[in-house]
């Protein structure tokens, strides 16, 4: 039994890797520190609370228990706030990033799996956005994620160690068990936000710009089920396991513009959504959809949940239960 620790395993896509792996025979060991996580969300393998950049906690972490494998998804991810306050993320998405790295290289582990984003592609050139596209982030968020992609790259040059580089596009969706979804403080993903109007937790969902380039004028964007996230990174483990290290883009391959996930939530909710339209937000690109080709072709992974309303439902079905419990 390979034993993997999976870092930020409170988290929105944490947890549910951490189920994966679990239900797929490994033993998980999960490192948070509850700044955005969840602890009831921790409920396959072992929970250790603590900082990624804490070095005695890893080395006694990593003296503990054999760890096979890193599956690091513990980083900050709020875009905007990226911009405000970059030293914050290139202090816990970098320099924090690399401390568990150096622990996992000083303990002998064979790979290393990175939670990447397609931030990290900046403004496409092209549509859809596969793994070759060039890298140009814009934003502090996105550079961080690739310097640290450009770190993995030169540790498996000098050391022997494997990545595997996950870049995923919108997660979205719930676990179809109803166990873990999505609970963000402060929230700003567009599917949970528009159920927050639906259920009247909030007034309205405000549209950012209705004169886009697109068929109804809105951004259109490429949303993959979290099970579907989770399903991906235990099969690109055991490629990374037994072939070389790689890089996999994450998305459902087909874009669903804003007004199209509003009018999707209004048909799985039966609510009534009122919408305010509202002024472009700076940096917005139209269209942005990933092909995920290459992780179909080389791993046979192919999303389970790839239909809107098929997403919808599952995050309807945790939003209801979770806001109803609290």
């Amino acid at each position: 039994m390979k034993t993997v620790l999976i870092t930020g395993g409170a988290g929105y896509v944490g947890s549910s890797a951490a189920k994966a792996f679990s239900e797929n025979g490994y033993r998980v060991i999960v490192l948070d520190n509850l700044i955005y996580g969840h602890k009831e969300f921790v409920q396959w393998g072992n929970f250790i609370e603590g900082d990624i950049g804490d070095t005695s906690l890893l080395e006694s972490l990593f003296s503990n228990y054999k760890i096979d494998m890193v599956s690091h998804f513990a980083a900050f991810a709020y875009v905007g706030e990226s911009v405000k306050n970059p030293r914050k993320y290139y202090d816990n998405n970098l320099v924090k990033a690399l401390t568990l790295l150096n622990q996992a290289l000083e303990n002998d582990v064979k790979v290393f799996q990175f939670s990447s984003t397609c931030a990290t592609y900046g403004n496409p050139t092209h549509i859809p956005i596969t793994e070759s596209h060039r890298q140009k982030p814009f934003t502090p968020y996105g550079k961080s994620k690739f310097f640290f992609e450009e770190i993995l790259r030169d540790a498996a040059f000098s050391y022997n160690i494997r990545f595997s580089i996950l870049r995923y596009f919108n997660a979205a969706g719930a676990d179809p068990g109803g166990k873990i979804g999505e609970d963000h403080t402060p929230e700003t993903h567009l599917i949970p936000l528009v159920l927050d109007a639906a259920s009247e937790r909030r007034p309205h969902i405000e549209i950012f710009g209705t004169d886009y380039d697109t068929p109804d004028g809105t951004c259109i964007r490429d949303y993959i089920h979290v099970t579907d996230l989770a399903a991906a990174h235990v099969l690109a483990a055991e490629k990374t396991y037994d072939a070389e290290s790689t890089i996999f883009n994450l998305g459902n391959g087909n874009g669903f513009s804003v007004r199209e996930v509003i009018e999707s939530a209004r048909t799985v909710t039966g609510r009534n959504i009122h919408v305010i339209e509202g002024n472009r937000r700076e940096g917005d690109p139209a269209k942005l959809i990933g092909s995920s080709a290459k992780i179909m072709t080389e791993l046979g992974w192919k999303p389970k949940y790839a239909s809107l309303d098929k997403i919808i439902e599952t995050a309807w079905a945790w939003h209801q239960k979770r806001f109803q419990d609290h």
